[in-house]
């Protein structure tokens, strides 16, 4: 016996050395790709632009934060973002109990969609609401009908409550997702024991439930306030000119007046800002991987009883359905039929049902060689995504595994946080950076067909880590460790073990970067260029001009990108791991 522990000694012993190395190199390929596409491009434009300013950063720095105009765009930044928070979890806590504690009929269909709007890009959301409530919408074209109005009654695009409640729709998701999940593995029995104890139902949820809940809630709104404090198509197509963000001001400040400086100064205040509140989520994220007296749901949840507690949680899940797929419906409608007549190429666009907006999706109205029609950015769109799989999984998987395999590490809790960080960083300023830093060998990508493939990686990287690092971590230590006395080396452990029992995680990873890089903005806003222009960039164009048939056009392009987007969170909420995931 004393032999054979001996011999399980000498094998567990080189393949612990080996497992050491290999988990060193894990940390390579996403390091170099951060370098290089990060670190580098924002080194870069910071540099660049302190350059211009005289007396350096320092000067910058003083110079901009003397401004009221950047105190009025910092606080108007935290302060909606804020708002925009503490809406999303007014809507979202009661759907989280609903969906954690009670299964009732078409329970699976609800989820899915009300998971629609979380992957569906920030200008289809607005041009969704757009089309409900704008000047053009469903609902002021019906008033106007009915009432003989000369003007729109409803005044809901270039207000404060437009981005407040696009906001909300487009974060709820995350709130039902995280809590609710959370929420439904709760042993039901400590708070039945409150209550046998003498405890009313709000001292049991004050002193019982709040406390286990409040890491998942923490960790939610953090999340969602990241995403409002960095939002950028939904202000700039809903808010007009009289609202900005940070994100917003950084894009006027760096393309329309060129002022570098203060887009830097904007940037790096943004940065610190989303910087603290990641190590923040990463730290509430952590503590959601304590042990606990976590339970199944076929234990914890139950049928809704009595008829009042059935006409609540109807009443409430119809509020909620329609006010998440009555904005998407009115894009899809919108696309289909005019409210208005219009003029294309091949003739009028009369009131009515149509399909002259998808037939004028292949006309190039411009007729300038630099400007493709609508049509060609859905094929651009398509390979850009397919090659931005390729990059984000590719360099995602190893960032994972380095996170799991060595999660008690310093490094790792370091770095943690650092893969966060492309979420809460200017995508304006990036693609700035990358105009001016990629623009020499063997880096000189300025007019390949890999810079947006590349920017769009950067976006869907988060993601993919962190969609892979729960399932990586419910992998029993047990099955690496019988696999290396066994004989296999970190490889064949990495190809048999880990990788067949991930293999639906990273079908929803793939699902992720490919729809995050079908509706990115931002940095697409500045590196696409006019003929190779990717469907947002078409749509923002589309939306931007003049007339009925440009405005059809946009809604033409935005359902089908919705549509797309949809099958991808359908696919997603399908091959999802049932207990495991934090989007």
């Amino acid at each position: 016996m004393s032999q054979a522990r001996m011999s399980t000694e000498e094998n567990s012993q080189p393949a612990t050395r080996h497992g050491f190395r290999l988990g060193w190199l894990l940390w390579i390929p996403p390091l170099v790709f951060l370098a290089l596409s990060y670190f580098y491009p924002l080194g870069s434009i910071l540099d660049l632009s302190f350059a211009r300013q005289e007396g350096g950063w320092a000067s910058a720095f003083a110079q901009a934060l003397s401004m009221p105009g950047v105190w009025r765009v910092l606080g108007f930044t935290f302060g909606q973002a804020l708002l925009s928070t503490l809406l999303t979890l007014l809507l979202g806590l009661p759907g989280a109990y609903l969906m954690a504690r009670y299964h009732f009929p078409g329970k699976a269909a609800i989820q899915a969609l009300t998971g629609l709007p979380f992957v569906m890009p920030t200008l289809v959301v607005a041009a969704a609401f757009n089309a409900l409530l704008g000047p053009r919408g469903w609902v002021n074209a019906g008033l106007m009908g009915i009432f003989d109005f000369a003007q729109p009654p409803i005044q809901f695009t270039n207000t404060f409550t437009a981005i407040l409640v696009a906001h909300v729709f487009y974060n709820t998701t995350i709130v039902l997702r995280m809590v609710g999940d959370f929420w439904s593995h709760l042993d039901p029995r400590l708070e039945q024991a409150a209550q046998t104890l003498g405890a009313s139902r709000w001292q049991t949820l004050r002193y019982i439930t709040l406390p286990l809940l409040l890491p998942a809630v923490l960790a939610a709104a953090l999340l969602v306030f990241i995403f409002d404090f960095t939002s950028f198509g939904v202000v700039l197509v809903l808010g007009g000119p009289r609202f900005a963000t940070l994100e917003v001001e950084i894009y006027y400040q760096a393309v329309s007046l060129f002022n570098l400086p203060l887009a830097a100064v904007l940037s790096l205040i943004q940065l610190a800002s989303t910087l603290g509140m990641t190590v923040l989520f990463s730290r509430f994220n952590a503590r959601l991987a304590r042990p606990l007296a976590l339970k199944p749901r076929q234990v914890t949840q139950r049928r809704l009883q009595g008829w009042r507690a059935r006409f609540l949680a109807g009443g409430f899940l119809v509020f909620l359905l329609a006010f998440m797929t009555l904005p998407l419906l009115a894009l899809a409608g919108r696309s289909v039929y005019s409210l208005e007549a219009g003029r294309e190429r091949s003739g009028e666009v009369e009131t009515g049902l149509t399909l002259a907006y998808y037939r004028a999706l292949n006309e190039s109205r411009r007729s300038s060689l630099f400007y493709a029609p609508p049509a060609t950015s859905i094929a651009v769109s398509l390979g850009y995504a397919s090659a931005t799989v390729l990059l984000a999984v590719g360099l995602g998987l190893p960032a994972a595994l380095a996170l799991t395999t060595q999660r008690a590490s310093r490094l790792s809790r370091l770095l943690d946080p650092v893969f966060m960080l492309p979420l809460g960083t200017s995508a304006v300023t990036l693609g700035l950076g990358f105009i001016v830093a990629l623009d020499q060998p063997p880096l000189d990508l300025r007019a390949s067909p890999l810079l947006l493939p590349f920017a769009h990686s950067l976006v869907a990287f988060p993601f993919v880590v962190r969609s892979l690092v729960p399932s990586l971590s419910s992998i029993s230590p047990r099955l690496r460790q019988a696999a290396a006395v066994l004989g296999a080396s970190p490889g064949q452990v990495l190809r048999h073990v880990d990788l067949p029992l991930v293999g639906r995680a990273l079908i929803v990873a793939a699902t992720f970067a490919f729809t995050i890089s079908l509706g990115e903005f931002g940095a697409t806003a500045l590196v696409s260029r006019p003929e190779y222009p990717t469907i947002p960039a078409a749509i923002y164009r589309l939306i931007s001009q003049p007339g009925a048939l440009n405005y059809g056009q946009a809604m033409a392009l935005s359902t089908i990108l919705r549509v797309v987007s949809a099958v991808g969170m359908l696919l997603i909420e399908r091959l999802r791991i049932a207990d495991v995931g934090e989007f």
